[in-house]
């Protein structure tokens, strides 16, 4: 990449101070809509999810919410840069995501190359995503870690996007 062309990068990812943010999707303009949109009225959707966790596919966003999990270990041609540094990479598929296919998209990078933790974190998170994408994880954890979630996450096969962007 040319000079200028590296520079043009590094300004605009300046100027956007991230890719991504969050919009309410719910216009709270009265104090009724308030009231429905957090207490006393999300309790009813709430007591549904309850009875049927299902609903929570109909009642919340999460199906349209996909996690971008990365340990950093593997980020594009730049190696093991932490998760920090790959923070850019994952906010810029998050916007693919959204650009392409109206998907919201949340980046996590975690701090951790263990299997067992990063495994831990992604299935104690799975319940508020409808998706997960690995992203930029060495190749012989990555693996593992899709095999092993695969078992542990109960996210429905025609939501689930675990692995290097395939569909199950």
């Amino acid at each position: 990449m040319a000079k200028d062309a590296k520079q043009f990068a590094l300004d605009m990812h300046r100027k956007w101070r991230g890719k991504i943010e969050v919009v309410s999707r719910a216009a709270i303009t009265t104090p009724e809509v308030l009231a429905v949109a957090y207490t006393p009225g999300v309790a009813q959707p709430c007591l549904e999810i309850q009875k049927a966790v299902d609903e929570s596919y109909a009642y919340t966003r999460r199906a349209n919410l996909v996690a971008v999990v990365t340990d950093s270990s593997a980020v594009l041609g730049l190696g093991d840069i932490g998760p920090e540094a790959g923070m850019p990479v994952m906010e810029g598929k998050c916007a693919l995501f959204k650009t392409f296919a109206n998907v919201d998209a949340f980046p996590l990078c975690i701090r951790s190359h263990d299997a067992d933790e990063i495994v831990r974190t992604i299935e104690l998170l799975a319940g508020s995503f409808g998706g997960i994408n690995l992203e930029d994880i060495s190749a012989l954890r990555h693996f593992e870690i899709e095999r092993r979630l695969r078992e542990v996450c109960d996210i429905p096969p025609s939501f689930t996007t675990i692995g290097m962007g395939r569909q199950l």
